[in-house]
């Protein structure tokens, strides 16, 4: 792995090299994750595309300051990441939490992003889910890293590769307690947080990149199609998958990606 610092923060992240013309690929995981979750995509993806993976502040290799997690945090530190490598435009690909950071990164910084892939992004949650966060959150607090690799073990489909949830469960033992209760405070309760659909609308208003957004169900997928994304964009369901789209169908995923963004140069 390579790492740079970056808003006072060192990144570390992985940068396989691709032919010039279509966009490089940058894969973010989401909450508790790291990097290391996007291996059968890199595979795929060999020699055909650049793929940059970074582990964002707080999760696996990268350090671990004690505040700034909130997405537009996160897409701040990605921004500074990919001025550094040069890549240009990308294709931003983010899973859960992930799926927040890279649609902040197309908000915030759209000189960055050519296209959006959203993989059950974290943004969206409905009035149950809303009413749900504050005993998770009294939880995770009393609990700890316990009550979230709980939440990993059920976000999993029944038929999910074995290794990817025992890998998730080993990653998120690791993280610290306070850095996932700020995640989730900075997705869902922070000012200007957009987890919420109330708030989730007026912010994704604000995407000009087309989007592909694949999900695990399809009233949230319905919930994505009246957003109203723009031109060129298109919502997946994948039915009998769990959270983890990524690691559960890897090779889909590329191919779907692949034939997604081939009009892009």
């Amino acid at each position: 792995m390579s790492a740079l610092t970056v808003n006072g923060v060192t990144l570390s992240f992985t940068d396989h090299p691709g032919p010039a013309g279509p966009p490089p690929l940058l894969l973010v995981h989401g909450w508790g994750g790291s990097g290391v979750e996007w291996r059968e995509q890199v595979r795929a993806w060999a020699g055909r595309r650049r793929v940059v993976v970074p582990d964002l502040r707080g999760h696996g290799k990268s350090s671990v300051p004690p505040d700034g997690y909130g997405p537009r945090d996160f897409a701040a530190d990605l921004g500074g990441l990919l001025r550094e490598l040069g890549t240009g435009p990308v294709v931003a690909v983010g899973h859960s939490m992930g799926g927040q950071v890279t649609t902040a990164l197309a908000v915030e910084h759209p000189g960055l992003v050519a296209a959006l892939v959203v993989l059950d992004p974290a943004y969206g949650a409905d009035a149950a889910e809303a009413a749900r966060l504050p005993a998770e959150q009294a939880a995770l607090r009393r609990e700890g890293v316990g009550w979230a690799v709980r939440f990993v073990h059920r976000a999993f489909g029944p038929d999910s590769p074995a290794d990817a949830r025992a890998r998730h469960a080993e990653l998120m033992a690791t993280m610290s307690p306070d850095v996932l209760l700020r995640c989730r405070d900075g997705m869902y309760l922070a000012p200007g947080a957009f987890g919420f659909r109330p708030a989730a609308v007026e912010y994704l208003a604000g995407r000009r990149c087309p989007v592909l957004a694949v999900y695990s169900t399809s009233g949230a997928a319905d919930w994505e199609r009246s957003t109203r994304p723009p031109a060129g964009s298109r919502t997946v369901v994948w039915t009998g998958c769990g959270h983890y789209l990524h690691e559960e169908r890897p090779s889909e995923l590329a191919a779907l990606i692949d034939e997604w963004t081939r009009h892009l140069r």
